[in-house]
């Protein structure tokens, strides 16, 4: 039975400014810490950096073409913060405004959305090597840039979008260290955490400042979806420590104006918390107009056993104060980032926050799945696992809203294949082939699948 999703319903698609545009010296754009993570040696896999990426900057028009030409309704994109803030502070840098300017105007002009998020990941890295986030003025420096790129673009955008997963900013980058910056330690992780969340609510308060009263903004956080392994209390109680720092430590403060008492009290032994300061709750309790949702795979947890941990884990941590805790491998499917596929988890997500901040819309900003894509002798791409992943997961919001969830879009991750962080070229989560060799674009099957459901906003039977 095809199933019809709500009128209004906004389809949409998603990039991040480091993975697409390249150009990395173009126009006055300074290094981010992703250009100085990249270019360290063995950071990422075979040293693969963003310096091409799929060419946007330069295919900008062809790429909105192609959306156009998909019928999608929306598109998320960053901006990057050093292309138009090279050292992180001061004037707006007007040769990088104007990319972002005529990328909006292109939308515009076929009749796409533009959703803007200001921060996926890339610091400049003259903010790092002055500490940062785990220092508090990096906060009040991204307020400064998303009043100057909301002054540039508020007449045209009107989704803005703060921060992007900012626990893979805190966590991965300053916890385990397979992210930019690449450090290891747990107290700069949670500090990181903390002006992530102050960035946030700085950042919002600038943006309502510089937007006209119709402006919507935003945050899109990864909220962990934690099962413990068995039901026993141990084991419960290691899937409550990782909900507080994948989920918690970012909703505790952000959608109700305080930190967990049991963050606080698993972490005691690493800090404090002095570094929050009077006042800080309630900037960041900012009143959003929409929650944006990334959801990928869920995690399976249980307490550590004295034979050691079973299941997975890395070293360095990206979870601090929970060394006791293990991690196990999902059941089922997998995708090439060995990612179990599971979409109870985001229908699980979705009816969590309905219950927890009714009246609060929310946003499927991220969804999809990396699969080796690989050209057919005559050039076609067929991706038929990517498609079945994305009719599991969108009959789960399909279901979400049937049971009363307001979900007003779903943003495909991603529309190109591009840079996918430490990964480099490995992995392939675009609806569109790029042969990275000669910047091809190529339609894979779930392109043309997802084109027919944004177009009529019906999910076919699969």
């Amino acid at each position: 039975m095809t199933v019809n999703f709500p009128p209004g319903f906004l389809w949409g698609t998603a990039t991040a400014a480091y993975q697409i545009e390249g150009a990395p010296h173009a126009d006055g754009r300074t290094p981010s810490i992703w250009d100085t993570f990249s270019h360290t040696p063995g950071r990422t896999l075979a040293g693969d950096t963003g310096d091409t990426a799929t060419d946007h900057y330069h295919r900008r028009r062809d790429d909105v073409r192609l959306m156009a030409d998909l019928g999608i309704g929306a598109y998320r994109f960053s901006v990057s913060w050093p292309r138009v803030q090279p050292s992180g502070r001061g004037h707006a840098n007007q040769p990088g405004l104007d990319f972002y300017r005529a990328l909006v105007d292109d939308l515009l002009e076929h009749g796409i959305r533009p959703v803007l998020t200001l921060y996926h990941w890339d610091l400049p890295q003259e903010l790092e090597t002055a500490g940062g986030w785990p220092e508090r003025g990096t906060a009040h420096r991204f307020a400064d840039y998303a009043l100057l790129v909301a002054e540039a673009l508020g007449d045209r955008v009107d989704m803005w979008t703060t921060l992007n997963e900012p626990w893979c900013s805190a966590f991965l980058g300053y916890g385990s260290g397979v992210h930019a910056p690449g450090r290891t330690d747990d107290l700069a992780a949670l500090r990181a955490a903390h002006h992530l969340n102050l960035a946030h609510g700085l950042g919002a308060q600038a943006l309502r400042a510089a937007l006209p009263s119709h402006g919507q903004v935003s945050v899109t956080l990864n909220p962990g979806v934690v099962r413990a392994f068995t039901d026993a209390p141990a084991d419960l109680d290691a899937q409550r420590r990782i909900d507080a720092l994948a989920t918690r430590i970012f909703t505790g403060p952000m959608l109700h104006g305080s930190y967990p008492d049991d963050l606080l009290a698993d972490t005691a032994g690493i800090t404090d918390w002095a570094f929050v300061h009077d006042g800080d709750p309630g900037v960041i309790k900012h009143p959003l107009d929409s929650l944006g949702i990334n959801y990928y795979t869920p995690t399976v947890v249980a307490a550590a056993t004295d034979n050691g941990l079973p299941g997975e884990a890395t070293e360095p941590s990206p979870w601090p104060g929970a060394a006791g805790v293990a991690f196990h491998r999902p059941p089922g499917k997998r995708t090439a980032m060995d990612w179990s596929v599971d979409p109870t988890g985001l229908y699980d997500l979705l009816v969590r926050f309905t219950e927890e901040v009714p009246g609060l819309p929310l946003v499927i900003t991220e969804n999809g799945a990396a699969y080796d894509d690989k050209p057919d002798g005559d050039g076609t791409v067929h991706d038929p696992e990517r498609i079945a992943y994305l009719h599991a997961h969108l009959d789960a919001v399909r279901r979400a809203i049937a049971d009363g969830a307001d979900v007003r879009g779903y943003f495909l991750w991603s529309l190109l294949d591009n840079f996918e962080w430490a990964h480099g070229y490995s992995k392939r989560f675009g609806a569109v082939h790029v042969d990275y060799a000669t910047q091809t674009r190529t339609l894979k099957s779930s392109a043309r699948w997802y084109s027919q459901v944004a177009r009529t906003g019906q999910l076919p039977p699969y």
